[in-house]
């Protein structure tokens, strides 16, 4: 197995261990410095400094002799790193594709051939991947080692497929990959697993890793996948439901026709939203890609195109990623760029048209990303500045604006008292019928959780989703708490998600609805059932 790390055996060091752990916790508050000359005072092996990882491995071998109690959480919340990780409720766990040819022709898109089609071998998450040489136990399994080293829980795994066009792949490299990536989490911490260079798997070996994920210490509760419109068929989405994945990242790139066929798309905005209504319509939540600057288009034609995202009703995505169009070398943009045809916007007109986006997304939507994690050394020209989200939310409250979307609203590392969670609904009209955004918020609009409803009004074209609403999302914010664990620190499990699911209940009975469908990943199949829900092959569903 390959590892970023030797591993660490707190047992060997366990005097000065347990000598710097007595003394963070009698100490009420303690900042960087304090902790850095702390640990200068109790050096490791006499000559380096425990890493907060090394402490936080120290605290869970020691806990007995330290007796620190419920201060032991306390603690570990304190050491732990880069808490924002799991602040949305789940561990993320990324994982890319081998290369494998796009069908995609785009004039933007990158062609580095040691990554899959439009990622870059400099972008963090592909240095990772390429590390594990693209196997997907090892990609996993890395991913999980690393969120433990820095004192993450990982019970809850969000997993996140990329790679370009996903339903380009051979079908049985596609299973093969999601087998092994829940193979990493049924079996992590146990016996390592040999390599499988065949690469390819039946639908049965797919099923048996699924069913043993249910009970898993470490369950699936999302899985993402990427792909384009026009690879968006009726058999496509069954087989995406088939392999368990609950969230379809979609790449429209641009809502104007003309703009997509300079561009060389390959495809136009009715694939987009034909698209949209077949997956909506199979219960999944759609993380939709926008991209600004592209070849024909100027600011204010992308204010109005992004305007185009929400007011159709055939769009309207849950999680959006804004990707600014950045000129890469080598792409076929380059020759329109020296031709004069294009020129990348400059920080200040970006900004503007970032805080504009911003401002203009609906509570209902999340902003997942704005800007893309490429390279400086990558971007032949266009912006290089790093921090754009940050520039683009500060020229937003200079303007004495604000961003409701999901993620601005989140109440990440806050607890809220149990009685302030009001629940609140938005309802909009989407291509087939209509959505209800039930939320819970604090008096102060941060955001505890939510449902997404689908009251459908046309026939389903899935047998089992007949006469049935659908639940395309239920999540409940805060920081990541360990499956089984509860009390006044945990913003999760605190009866929240069990309050949304009885409104969206309601809703659904009040509309005429026979039944509550619901599109269960396979690391929550075993929550519904507790809540009475009934197994499908493809979903999960509550008779009204």
């Amino acid at each position: 197995m390959h590892s970023s790390r030797a591993e660490f055996d707190p047992r060997g060091h366990e005097a000065g261990l347990v000598a710097v752990l007595r003394e963070l916790a009698a100490t009420p508050s303690w900042d960087v410095q304090a902790l850095d000359a702390l640990l200068r005072r109790h050096p490791r092996d006499g000559r380096g400094l425990f890493s907060r990882s090394e402490l936080l491995a120290g605290l869970s071998a020691f806990s007995a002799q330290l007796a620190l109690g419920e201060r032991q959480a306390e603690l570990a919340e304190r050491l732990r790193r880069r808490r924002v990780r799991t602040l949305s409720g789940v561990a993320p766990v990324t994982v890319f594709t081998k290369p494998h040819p796009c069908p995609g022709r785009c004039i933007f898109c990158p062609t580095d051939v040691r990554m899959p089609k439009s990622y870059l071998s400099a972008e963090p998450g592909c240095q990772r991947a390429a590390q594990y040489a693209f196997d997907p136990y090892e990609q996993t399994s890395g991913r999980l080692r690393d969120f433990r080293a820095i004192g993450h829980f990982v019970d809850k795994v969000e997993l996140i497929v990329l790679g370009g066009t996903w339903s380009a792949y051979p079908l049985p490299y596609r299973i093969w990959f999601v087998k092994r990536c829940l193979d990493a989490l049924n079996r992590f911490g146990g016996a390592p697993s040999e390599r499988d260079s065949d690469e390819r798997a039946h639908w049965e070996e797919l099923e048996a890793a699924q069913r043993a994920n249910e009970s898993a210490e470490l369950r699936c509760v999302g899985l993402s996948l990427e792909t384009r419109p026009d690879h968006v068929s009726q058999a496509e989405v069954l087989d995406l439901r088939r392999l368990g994945a609950t969230k379809i990242q979609l790449g429209l790139q641009s809502l104007s026709d003309d703009v997509l066929t300079r561009n060389a798309r390959g495809h136009g905005v009715a694939e987009s939203r034909a698209a949209m209504r077949l997956l909506r319509s199979a219960g999944f939540k759609i993380h939709a890609h926008w991209m600004p600057n592209l070849l024909g288009s100027s600011p204010d034609a992308d204010r109005v195109d992004f305007d185009r995202l929400f007011d159709d009703p055939a769009l309207r995505p849950d999680e959006l990623k804004i990707y600014p169009c950045f000129l890469i070398d080598g792409t076929e943009l380059v020759a329109s760029w020296r031709a004069g045809e294009w020129r990348p916007y400059s920080d200040e007109e970006l900004v503007a048209l970032l805080a504009d986006c911003m401002a203009r997304t609906p509570r209902w939507c999340r902003l997942t990303r704005i800007v893309r994690d490429i390279s400086a050394q990558d971007i032949l020209a266009g912006s290089k500045t790093a921090n754009l989200r940050e520039s683009a939310a500060a020229r937003l409250r200079a303007s004495g604006r604000r961003s409701c979307d999901v993620r601005a609203r989140e109440i990440r590392a806050d607890v809220a008292a149990e009685g302030d969670a009001i629940l609140r609904e938005t309802e909009y009209a989407v291509s087939g019928g209509r959505e209800i955004f039930v939320e819970a918020t604090t008096d102060a609009d941060r955001l505890l959780g939510f449902a997404r409803l689908l009251l459908p009004e046309e026939p389903a074209w899935i047998d089992e989703l007949r006469d049935s609403a659908l639940l395309r999302e239920l999540h409940v914010y805060g920081a990541l708490a360990p499956l089984g664990t509860q009390g006044p620190r945990h913003a999760q499990h605190r009866g929240l998600g069990q309050r949304l699911l009885a409104r969206a209940t309601a809703i659904s009975r009040a509309a005429g609805f026979a039944r509550l469908a619901v599109i269960s990943a396979v690391g929550t199949r075993r929550y519904y059932e507790r809540l009475a829900f009934r197994r499908g092959a493809l979903y999960q569903s509550l008779d009204l």
